[in-house]
């Protein structure tokens, strides 16, 4: 037999097999890289592919007043979401379900890129939906591959009241609250977060732990049973939390602010604690729940009352003759000043070449620092200028509580204004204002501001000598401390009587507020601020002594006129309410 020649050399046939081996080798190395070096981050992503993993929403604490009824609830509601890695026609699945559901496409395609983050991962189309639309849906499951529906807890109000600026809402992660969160990894998409009020101060408390599931799913994404090898979590429902409110005072008071503007609270003077507060005008407290229409959020935006403003925290108003109680309080330091001395009020005062005149156009006569007090006679304070000094005035009013922070355990609290020195030098420069300022400083006006939950922390030191807890909505067992302010025992006797004289007294300026309930002690200042930009403010401050029983009291009613005509009257319908004298008929 003949045989062909081997053309081929040694050297060629060396260079073929160190190729060969060259190959295995490297075939050989990339198995080891893949088996054995990167057994875990494979494996990882084979049980990407072969698990999925379900989050379930935790609900929310529970919101309760302080005798245990539920201010804010929890109820199922359905939410429509999709595998993006399932659709196998997006835009047609979309329109199929806009179909089934009546829902505008632009919606779901909408949701669908605000809450994307992952082929895999559920996300959000839509919410709210109604067992009669989840039917349709079912109806027509076939169709639908990679579209599925789940419940979760919706905040509900149960109640009659709003609370709406205490209780605050939740809000919807997406990916811009996602990326500014601190602690974002505790969040998914569509999840909710408490964003004002109790809802967001109580957050950690209030969001409870979401539950996660396993489930396999074969190669075409069909779940085919549970992934046992994973143990899963249930959801753990957030903290309750008790408030300091009391639902029939909160009702009341909100009733009797319906169609005004301003705001009132009720508390206990000594513990701080809230009864009900009310910011008018407000909003209803499902306003963030469900779905909201672009035309309703512009309504309220460009509403010229403001609901969304939390008066209650944020408004800042001049104060008004309410602090005329620290004006007294800093002359009755001074050893020089006599409160027994009479000033005479013609109605005005000339104060170099400015004349200040007094509410009282045609005068109050004689007044001492008793009578100045129940009359709120401005003239009074202004003649005893030489007293004050804007620094030390200013200090005076720092020490019960203006100026700064009370702590009220809701967030986005404004501080006023307390002018000082440096204040009117920044403001005006040194020659561009004069002591004329402080003449309307020491009677509530010019720059002076303040919020009522200042006031109320204000009247609360008043009714318990400086030894006021701080204002706050939460039962607590560790409250921080609050301001004290340092006056003489004979001057809190002396301030506290003048307040009684406010309202018992036939001239006082708030004799209105007086129910004539036996037992009954009411103690009070109103106050007319003057408004730049409209009607003046109308405030009244105090409180009730009915036996063992104390509250505390803040009206402010916004562009409504006199504090003695407008705001006495309603103290008075509150006062009788809040002491519970069902023979008292009120008109």
């Amino acid at each position: 037999m003949l045989k062909a020649d081997n053309i081929v050399s040694f050297s060629q046939y060396l260079i073929a097999l160190a190729i060969t081996w060259t190959l295995i080798m490297v075939l050989l190395f990339r198995f080891f890289q893949i088996q054995i070096l990167g057994h875990d981050r494979y494996s990882r992503k084979a049980n990407t592919n072969r698990i999925r993993k379900v989050t379930q929403t935790a609900p929310r604490g529970l919101i309760l007043d302080r005798n245990g009824k539920i201010l804010v609830d929890n109820y199922p509601t359905y939410v429509l979401t999709a595998i993006p890695g399932e659709l196998w026609d997006k835009d047609s699945i979309f329109k199929a379900i806009t179909e089934y559901i009546d829902l505008d496409t632009r919606i779901i395609k909408t949701n669908y890129k605000k809450y994307y983050s992952g082929r895999f991962t559920p996300t959000r189309l839509a919410k709210d939906l109604t067992f009669s639309q989840i039917s349709r849906l079912e109806e027509n499951r076939l169709g639908l591959e990679g579209i599925y529906y789940e419940q979760v807890p919706e905040r509900y109000f149960p109640t009659k009241v709003k609370a709406s600026h205490i209780l605050g809402y939740v809000k919807e992660v997406d990916r811009s609250i996602k990326s500014k969160l601190k602690n974002e990894n505790n969040y998914a998409l569509g999840d909710r977060i408490g964003w004002k009020g109790l809802e967001k101060r109580y957050e950690q408390f209030l969001n409870g732990e979401q539950g996660i599931y396993f489930y396999e799913v074969d190669a075409y994404s069909r779940v085919v049973g549970h992934a046992l090898e994973l143990e899963p979590k249930d959801p753990i429902p957030g903290q309750n939390i008790v408030t300091t409110l009391d639902l029939d005072i909160q009702y009341f008071i909100e009733n009797i602010m319906k169609g005004k503007k301003g705001a009132i609270i009720v508390g206990n003077p000594g513990t701080g604690e809230i009864l009900g507060a009310v910011s008018a005008p407000d909003y209803r407290p499902n306003l963030f729940t469900g779905l909201m229409l672009v035309t309703e959020w512009e309504t309220f935006l460009d509403d010229p009352d403001k609901p969304l403003i939390n008066r209650l925290i944020q408004g800042v108003y001049p104060p008004g003759s309410i602090i005329k109680m620290i004006t007294a309080s800093h002359l009755l330091k001074n050893p020089d000043f006599d409160p027994t001395s009479f000033k005479y009020c013609d109605g005005h005062y000339q104060f170099g070449n400015r004349v200040f005149g007094c509410w009282w156009d045609t005068g109050h006569g004689n007044m001492d620092l008793s009578t100045a007090m129940l009359n709120s006679c401005d003239v009074y304070f202004y003649k005893n200028n030489k007293y004050f000094n804007l620094d030390e005035l200013s200090e005076s009013l720092k020490s019960f509580g203006f100026g700064q922070y009370t702590g009220i355990d809701i967030p986005g609290e404004s501080k006023g204004i307390i002018p000082s020195i440096k204040f009117m030098n920044q403001r005006y420069g040194k020659s561009g204002w004069s002591r004329g300022a402080l003449l309307n400083i020491c009677i509530g006006q010019g720059e002076l501001s303040v919020t009522p939950i200042q006031v109320f922390n204000y009247i609360n030191l008043l009714a318990s000598r400086g030894n006021a807890g701080p204002p706050h909505l939460v039962m607590l067992d560790d409250l921080p401390s609050n301001v004290r302010p340092n006056l003489a025992d004979e001057h809190w006797d002396q301030i506290i009587e003048n307040m009684r004289k406010v309202v018992s007294h036939p001239n006082g300026t708030g004799k209105k507020a007086q129910p004539d309930i036996p037992g009954a002690i009411i103690y009070g200042k109103t106050g007319t601020a003057e408004n730049p930009h409209g009607e003046n403010h109308a405030w009244f401050i105090g409180w009730v002594d009915y036996f063992s029983e104390k509250y505390s009291l803040v009206i402010l009613l916004e562009n409504a006129g006199s504090g003695g005509v407008v705001a006495a009257p309603i103290a008075k319908k509150i006062f009788a309410h809040l002491i519970q004298d069902d023979n008292l008929v009120l008109k």
